[in-house]
């Protein structure tokens, strides 16, 4: 087997429409294609994100259980998204109302990143290449 990268990434949101106005006008993320499954009162929007070929697939589904949110649980812990200039990508999520945390020093690259949350408290980091 050889991985040669990240295809997608898929989450499940608790307010369809909240999570697809965050993801497509506040990050700005290019809708490929909008599909509601009818079967299971569902909808499923393909995102594009930036040009690195990684796609998120945003899921709705009816009540879905909420999230295990403990510091350090075990799993997945967060995504995160390089970008050119983060204090730029800072001031732009902050011009929309969204809360970012201050910006930190990588110990080990010496790189900087900061998180914030979508509407569901997912977390996302933004690191500066």
């Amino acid at each position: 087997m050889h991985i040669t990268g990240i295809h997608h990434l898929a989450i499940i949101c608790s307010n369809y429409e909240q999570s697809k106005q965050f993801y497509v006008e506040v990050l700005g993320w290019e809708i490929i294609q909008e599909t509601y499954r009818k079967d299971r009162d569902s909808y499923k929007l393909d995102l594009k994100v930036g040009s690195s070929g990684v796609q998120i697939e945003l899921f709705s589904f009816p009540n879905p259980p909420k999230r295990v949110n403990r510091p350090e649980a075990c799993g997945l812990r967060h995504f995160a998204f390089a970008v050119e200039d983060l204090d730029r990508s800072v001031a732009e999520l902050r011009a929309k109302n969204i809360a970012v945390e201050e910006i930190r020093v990588d110990e080990l690259t010496h790189k900087r990143f900061t998180f914030f949350a979508d509407p569901d408290g997912l977390p996302w980091e933004l690191y500066e290449r």
